[in-house]
């Protein structure tokens, strides 16, 4: 059976949204399962569902294309669909897969298609794994180690390595990597970047203030400022 990828639409301007759903009906695997007019609710729709590519404006208000890809780095795969030629570097290097100017051809929507499909089926975040996936593997002592999602509290930079904190670990795990080559094995509906050095699970937070979260454990957790705006999106207070 051949996958269906579900499809995210962000853009302040309804005629965008419906040339882009237009676009999308035309392909057997893709599905549009959500609309969103600005980058608040953006944000709210990805930390609650679960999608697999989203189409995302870069001139919105509030919250910039720019921006959400910043705050969101463990995002589903991103489409940018813009009208302005400018911010074509820094998508790229916030992981775009592609670039596309408004209006968009069939034909450049189709090619863009293609490198998702591509991206899907020739690395290890096939649709399967994205959707399956319960822990998060790594080497440690020349050990593989499966960590069940559910147990991580926090995840903290440290320039190449990670530290990576557990309800079920005394001391943390000193793991190689960086916070980015980890996010696409992660729930993004349940994992937040709240700072530059710290992902965070969001089922296990027991207090938000403006500037820092406490942890099921206690642990304080700075917040940065560009990423506040999360947790507005947050049911604890």
């Amino acid at each position: 059976m051949a996958l269906t990828y579900r499809c995210l639409i962000i853009d302040d301007e309804s005629p965008a949204h419906k040339a882009l759903i237009s676009h999308i009906s035309k392909f057997d695997e893709l599905e549009h399962s959500g609309s969103a007019f600005n980058g608040m609710e953006a944000i709210k729709l990805l930390n609650e569902n679960q999608y697999d590519i989203i189409f995302l404006d870069i001139n919105m208000p509030v919250i910039s294309g720019v921006e959400l890809m910043e705050l969101q780095p463990n995002r589903p795969l991103t489409i940018v669909t813009t009208a302005y030629s400018d911010f074509a570097l820094s998508a790229y290097q916030n992981d775009a897969i592609d670039y596309l100017l408004k209006p968009i051809s069939p034909d450049k929507f189709a090619k863009a298609i293609e490198k998702a499909k591509t991206y899907f089926s020739g690395n290890s975040l096939k649709k399967e794994s994205q959707t399956n996936s319960k822990v998060l593997s790594y080497r440690l002592n020349g050990q593989n180690i499966d960590m069940p999602l559910c147990d991580i509290l926090y995840i903290e930079s440290l320039g190449n390595y990670m530290k990576l904190y557990s309800t079920k670990l005394h001391l943390p795990h000193i793991i190689y990597g960086s916070l980015s080559s980890i996010t696409s094995e992660i729930d993004n509906t349940k994992f937040l970047q709240v700072h530059r050095s710290y992902i965070v699970n969001a089922e296990k937070i027991v207090a938000v203030t403006s500037k820092a979260l406490t942890m099921c454990n206690g642990e304080i957790i700075p917040v940065g400022r560009k990423y506040q705006i999360l947790l507005n999106n947050l049911p604890i207070r």
